[in-house]
């Protein structure tokens, strides 16, 4: 008979885990299916007076499979990294490296210039800067009686 150590934190872990991940892996599509993801990428935003910048780490995708698109205010980040060919040998003691589908969405705020967004990508690190435009002042209407 094997002994089995309760851990009564275990279900509590696992909800923490469960909430830490990102809520846009589960968004739709505009068809209504759901476009979900086997990882997701780290991303740095970073907001200066001109622009805003994504820096996410896609390291082994290749550029021409990342598809950058943006559409009512929102900003989608999709691609795909492709598994190595793993032989039968048993040297491999450990895999952490995670292959397939990726998938992120940002929501951008009025100021982001949609037609003027750039993407590059460079030693796995995909960079997309977003410039800014000048949003029209909310002002005071006098009204006449």
């Amino acid at each position: 008979m094997t002994l089995t150590r309760y851990n009564p934190w275990s279900l509590f872990d696992q909800l923490q885990r469960d909430l830490s991940m990102p809520l846009n892996k589960f968004d739709s599509d505009d068809n209504g299916s759901i476009a979900t993801a086997n990882w997701v990428p780290a991303v740095d935003i970073k907001e200066d007076d001109k622009a805003f910048t994504l820096m996410a780490d896609i390291p082994g995708v290749d550029p021409n499979a990342i598809e950058v698109t943006m559409e009512k205010g929102v900003l989608t980040i999709k691609g795909e990294r492709r598994s190595e060919k793993k032989s039968d040998e048993p040297n491999y003691k450990r895999v952490e490296r995670q292959y397939g589908v990726f998938y992120r969405r940002f929501t951008l705020p009025d100021s982001a210039n949609a037609d003027a967004i750039e993407a590059q990508s460079e030693h796995g690190v995909l960079q997309i800067t977003i410039p800014k435009q000048e949003v029209a002042q909310s002002r005071r209407i006098s009204v006449k009686h």
